[in-house]
């Protein structure tokens, strides 16, 4: 039985993850939920901190978005079969020239990150069918809007310094995704019109092929 443990995107709940199924034959799936950072905690500490939920040895580690970030920190602490990152990037490089911005200028410390958690009713906002459809769902799955939390996932997202990828890590991303543009990811599985938030779109596609890629290379 392998044990597959699943990080979810920045704010989001783990329920993103409600429409993935692997065999249950040969897999057992954990998810980590968010935890709350303490005041100036590092990404390293972070992710040792998360860590303590894992509770077993040559686990599957896989990480959407922010989360794909922080599961790379994470296979720093424990011993990983393989690692999986979707909607995300593997180093520094791979973010858009708007992050890396942002970043330069220090905007990422006045974002109006408080307004977000006064917002209760998120389909009250939107205007025409399509955008009332992407507000039920930002409403369901991005739960978490704690500021101190936001605050500190954006400052280490858009801070991120990794230049080398992990050793043998499983790049995930789909061709229209707008938050990592395509053009700025090497080395990855490519999901034709697959969006940042594919996890939940294209579940189907997961449930299809993440097997065979968990197991692809395992001795």
């Amino acid at each position: 039985m392998m044990h597959v443990y699943f990080v979810p995107g920045m704010a989001a709940d783990v329920s993103i993850f409600e429409y993935i199924q692997l065999p249950e034959d040969r897999y057992t799936m954990h998810t980590i939920p968010w935890k709350i950072p303490a005041k100036n905690e590092t990404l390293k500490q972070y992710a040792k901190r998360m860590c303590q939920e894992i509770k077993h040895t040559d686990i599957v580690l896989v990480g959407v978005s922010f989360g794909g970030v922080v599961v790379q920190e994470m296979s720093k602490f424990v011993t990983v079969q393989k690692l999986i990152i979707i909607s995300s990037v593997k180093s520094k490089f791979e973010l858009p020239k708007r992050m890396r911005f942002v970043k330069k200028t220090g905007l990422y410390k006045f974002l109006p990150t408080g307004l977000v958690a006064k917002v209760k009713n998120w389909d009250a906002l939107a205007v025409g069918e399509f955008a009332k459809k992407r507000a039920a769902m930002y409403q369901k799955y991005l739960s978490l809007n704690n500021k101190q939390y936001l605050d500190w996932a954006i400052k280490n997202m858009v801070c991120w310094d990794q230049e080398t990828p992990p050793k043998g890590i499983v790049h995930i991303h789909g061709d229209s995704d707008i938050i990592f543009p395509i053009e700025n990811i090497k080395g990855c599985i490519i999901i034709p019109k697959g969006t940042h938030v594919m996890i939940i779109k294209r579940s189907k596609w997961f449930n299809k092929h993440l097997p065979e890629i968990i197991e692809k290379d395992l001795r």
